[in-house]
């Protein structure tokens, strides 16, 4: 009989039987009855569930994208066609993505099987089971004899191109705090002009180009219409290029109106609209009393400059014969309208408090920002006047005017307000063309700035910090080390990236460009990753201009809201009793022509019966979303990315992976921003 502190269990069967004995009478020895083991088929069907989720997850995922683009107007499919811009780009991508899904797919397969390098690598070749466990093997080797040292190779290239524009950067920020520690400005070199006596004045001619600016151009005519200057020696010259004619008789009546009160200002309308912005202003140049004006000033149709504009700036050309241009900081009326608007006015506060500052006072130049800006007329016209070969006019005097001889300063002190773009759609075109437009006028200025007299620490600005660094050199390194080198590197264990590259340099860096605005340092990383989104559209224009593409001369005019005059809720009621005062043919002909249009969208939202009793509007009209292809296609490349890094549990590379996918899907579905009409 076995002792009372052992227990014994024998099978029936004799053939087959287990003996088990338990020494003691430790209770903990003995499994609690409560508790049940989960059988393998229990935890099976476990995998499944989760694994159904994810797919289901997955595929409501697809079906929103699938959704999104179908209900994409058919224009706008074509706009963001891959056949009609960016195809080489977008193919790029997708040939990425699949690459990417493939290799996730391999070392899934890898990673539930327990693969492992070492192991296979110590057998036999004849002790390989299975093609594709030979597969694995075959993959890991040729990665990492060819492909690792390619990427590795690129990866390092990158890598010193950021420490350079770092630095850049850093050196930048220590140049803007030396002026504000030393409290540096530009002062006037002569005395100010006498308020008195109104001869002392200069002849100065503003100019506002405009073209289809139905939103904003009462404003921009108001606020030039009440500078304070003598009304002798100003001219207001508003230059519109709208195709509308509705649009152009408005126009016309504002000018018109100001014009009653005393106002010198008048109203140009060119037949043949070519070269955009710069060849509606070289039209307006060729006027002959521009000859009698000492000093040109420019503001776009959404810029509305404090009457005291002139006062602050003209000034500083008494006594300096060799100034060129003053040029005024941009303030926002819109800038918390949403997160894009938050987002750009943190680029553009370090644009104009770090970058222009900083070239203005230690270099006298920088570039010009095409509007909010005094010209000399002479030094236009010493330097070329107005050209339409690229779609940055603006950049393009300025870099001539610099090679001529003429010096700048940027008054950082005299805001004029605008608007910023509203819809990532506006802001995409209005980056296309910034960026574009550089690279062009690189190409052809290139031999201009070799062969010029200007110094050769001038010249070494012009072509390598001005033009490689600032305008080349950001947005490859951008969009090629953390839009495609660090996705791939997920596969590639070999050229993994560190984390002071993909997280300690970068927050450094975004820390910096926050600096100016210190209110938006709750955006730091949603600025981080927005900025490694927009890379994309900043490569993709940098490679168009530099490669004459047909995307680099398109030139679409930015669109406005009218924000800044939104506190005028009676403008269009006093618009119709202006025209009724008036009494002119064209004034009744383009008030009957409002109204019809007002009656017209009257009865569009005007509530219908149907048979059943029901009410719906006959022709709501809805806002939808635009559809950027190449930025989804990224967002599911770092997504799988994000999904290797997390089986082989990278930590901060896959959170960084998994929020830059999201934020490029968020982009890509034009979750961000105002949506448009």
């Amino acid at each position: 009989m076995a002792p009372s502190n052992s227990v014994a269990v024998t099978m029936e069967k004799p053939d087959n039987f287990s003996l088990l004995e338990i020494n003691g009478s430790d209770p903990s020895s003995f499994p609690d009855n409560k508790r049940k083991s989960i059988s393998p088929k229990q935890f099976s069907w476990f995998l499944l569930l989760k694994a159904h989720r994810v797919v289901s997850a997955l595929s409501w995922l697809l079906a929103s994208v699938k959704n999104r683009i179908a209900f994409s107007s058919k224009n706008v499919n074509e706009e963001e066609d891959p056949k009609s811009r960016g195809k080489q780009m977008y193919r790029f991508i997708k040939a990425c993505l699949v690459i990417s899904i493939i290799a996730l797919s391999i070392e899934i397969v890898a990673y539930y099987k327990n693969w492992n390098l070492d192991l296979i690598n110590r057998r036999p070749s004849w002790e390989v089971f299975g093609l594709v466990e030979w597969s694995y093997m075959a993959w890991l080797s040729f990665r990492s004899d060819y492909i690792a040292p390619v990427v590795i190779t690129l990866s390092k290239f990158c890598t010193v191109l950021f420490l350079i524009q770092s630095l850049d950067r850093l050196v930048l920020c220590l140049g803007c705090f030396w002026i504000k520690l030393k409290k540096i400005q530009p002062k006037l070199k002569d005395e100010e002009l006498d308020l008195e006596d109104a001869s002392n004045f200069p002849m100065v001619l503003i100019q506002i180009p405009m073209c289809n600016e139905k939103e904003v151009y009462e404003q921009s005519i108001g606020a030039a219409a009440q500078l304070d200057w003598p009304k002798d020696r100003i001219l207001i010259q508003v230059l519109d290029d709208s195709d509308d004619p509705n649009l152009q008789l408005l126009i016309k009546e504002e000018v018109s109106a100001w014009a009653e009160k005393g106002v010198n200002i008048i109203y140009r309308h060119r037949l043949i609209r070519t070269g955009y912005k710069a060849g509606n202003l070289k039209s307006a140049m060729t006027c002959d009393y521009v000859k009698d004006y000492e000093f040109v000033t420019i503001f776009d149709a959404d810029f509305t400059p404090s009457p005291d504009f002139l006062k602050k700036t003209v000034p500083h050309f008494k006594g300096n014969p060799e100034l060129g241009l003053v040029q005024a900081r941009w303030s926002f009326v819109n800038k918390d309208e949403n997160l894009l608007t938050r987002l750009q006015n943190i680029n553009l506060c370090f644009h104009f408090e770090v970058e222009q500052q900083v070239n203005g006072v230690f270099l006298n130049f920088f570039g010009f920002n095409g509007t909010a800006g005094v010209w000399r007329i002479k030094a236009l016209e010493e330097s070329g006047g107005w050209l339409e070969r690229t779609t940055v006019e603006d950049m393009d005097i300025a870099v001539r005017a610099h090679l001529n001889g003429w010096k700048f300063i940027y008054l950082n002190d005299v805001e004029v307000t605008c608007e910023l773009p509203e819809s990532y759609e506006a802001y995409k075109k209005q980056q296309h063309r910034w960026h574009s437009g550089p690279m062009q006028l690189f190409r052809l200025c290139l031999p201009s700035i070799i062969k010029s007299k200007i110094s050769a620490g001038k010249k070494a600005n012009l072509i390598f910090l001005f033009f490689l660094l600032r305008k080349l050199i950001l947005p490859f390194y951008s969009f090629t080390l953390f839009c495609i080198i660090l996705p791939l590197t997920m596969f590639i264990p070999e050229a993994e990236l560190p984390l002071w590259i993909i997280c300690y340099v970068p927050i450094f860096i975004s820390l910096l460009n926050i600096l100016p605005s210190p209110k938006s340092f709750p955006f730091l990383i949603p600025y981080l990753l927005f900025e490694n989104t927009m890379s994309i559209t900043k490569f993709n224009a940098m490679i168009s201009g530099l490669f004459q593409l047909g995307s680099a001369y398109e030139w679409v005019v930015t669109k406005k809201t009218g924000r800044s005059s939104e506190s005028d809720l009676l403008a269009f009621a006093e618009k119709e009793e202006k025209l009724h005062r008036r009494n002119s043919e064209s004034g009744l002909e383009l008030l009957s022509k409002l109204k019809e249009q007002e009656m017209n969208l009257a009865e569009q939202e005007t509530p219908k019966k149907t048979f059943g009793g029901l009410v719906r509007p006959k022709n709501k009209i809805k806002k939808r979303n635009m559809v950027f292809k190449k930025e989804l296609a990224l967002a599911f490349l770092l997504l799988t990315a994000a999904a290797r890094s997390f089986l082989s549990a990278h930590g901060l590379h896959f959170y960084f992976l998994l929020f830059q996918g999201l934020s490029f899907l968020v982009v890509g579905l034009d979750l961000i921003g105002e949506q448009i009409n």
